[in-house]
């Protein structure tokens, strides 16, 4: 199994010590986003769990107990852009102190293991293509040496932000220009010594020097892990995503760094409520099991493939 941790909410920047103790009690409770009562309890154990994806804007909270995941193998999928608090509200500065987090993360764990995102990518009269550049230029100077790859976004538009993207003044780059804004990024990010890849986009942007990327790698776990392991696409994310499948254990409407750009949450005063709950000993994520809620053990196994041994070797 894949673990993520997680595409709903910022569990290393507000759910370490929750996240910690259920590695340490080896399971966790997921209520299924579709059908609230419906609980699944998730075997945690380095039995099953082949490699763990980290989400975050803000892994410090996690950095000083890495060592109760020596059992584990993992990687860090890290947000770093050039926006400020009038975009990402609760994200620390990212000059003073988010770089140097980046690289005391890196430091620890390797640069492979953690991939620099740049994203999404917002356009509005403060946040031209030309101040992206910019700021993806100094990023990457600073963070050259600390990870090996890049991955970028351009903001997409739901019913859930709409509004806020509105408020923003957001637009769109013709495809021309946007084709000459992601060379210039691909450029930018081989002359720092790094791969660049897109997240979720329907353009083909190969030419530009960016691939079309995996968050959840299939290949790059199995160089963390050291074998090959057996995945399907996973079905549940849009069809321009080529992530394997993984296990998420978040909670959407929890995450409280109030980006925006975010199309996962309903609004602060759902994540105010929700936040409330969170109870660091609990195996459910902000929120406690009730009379209604049906608990059942998902089936969850190792993704390795057996290794044949040759006669004689």
């Amino acid at each position: 199994m894949i673990l993520s941790a997680s595409r709903r909410t910022d569990i290393p920047n507000y759910y370490s010590e929750w996240f910690y103790n259920r590695i340490k009690e080896g399971f966790a409770y997921v209520r299924n986003p579709m059908n609230p009562h419906q609980v699944s309890r998730i075997d945690l154990s380095p039995e099953v769990v082949d490699c763990i994806v980290f989400w975050t804007k803000n892994p410090e909270p996690m950095l000083e107990r890495l060592e109760e995941l020596a059992a584990y193998k993992y990687y860090f999928q890290f947000t770093l852009t050039g926006y400020g608090k009038d975009v990402e509200c609760n994200v620390p500065h990212k000059k003073e102190k988010m770089i140097p987090v980046f690289r005391k993360l890196s430091e620890k764990i390797g640069s492979r293991n953690v991939i620099w995102r740049y994203d999404p990518i917002l356009f509005t009269k403060s946040y031209t293509p030309e101040y992206h550049l910019r700021a993806f230029e100094q990023i990457a100077a600073a963070l050259s040496g600390y990870t090996s790859h890049c991955v970028i976004s351009f903001a997409d538009t739901y019913a859930k932000n709409r509004k806020q993207m509105k408020e923003l003044g957001a637009y769109e780059l013709s495809g021309a220009e946007l084709i000459d804004f992601a060379g210039k990024i691909g450029r930018i990010a081989s002359a720092n010594g790094m791969t660049a890849g897109s997240c979720a986009e329907r353009i083909d942007l190969f030419e530009c020097g960016i691939e079309h990327n995996c968050c959840i790698d299939k290949q790059l776990i199995e160089d963390i892990i050291g074998c090959r392991i057996h995945t399907d696409k996973d079905k549940n994310q849009r069809p321009e995503c080529g992530c394997v499948e993984s296990v998420d254990i978040g909670a959407y409407n929890t995450c409280k760094n109030d980006c925006k750009y975010c199309y996962a949450n309903d609004g602060r005063e759902i994540i105010i409520k929700n936040c409330s709950s969170y109870d660091v000993n609990s195996p459910l994520l902000c929120g406690c099991i009730t009379e209604e809620d049906k608990v059942s053990i998902r089936q969850v196994k190792s993704l390795r493939e057996e290794q044949i041994m040759l006669p004689g070797v």
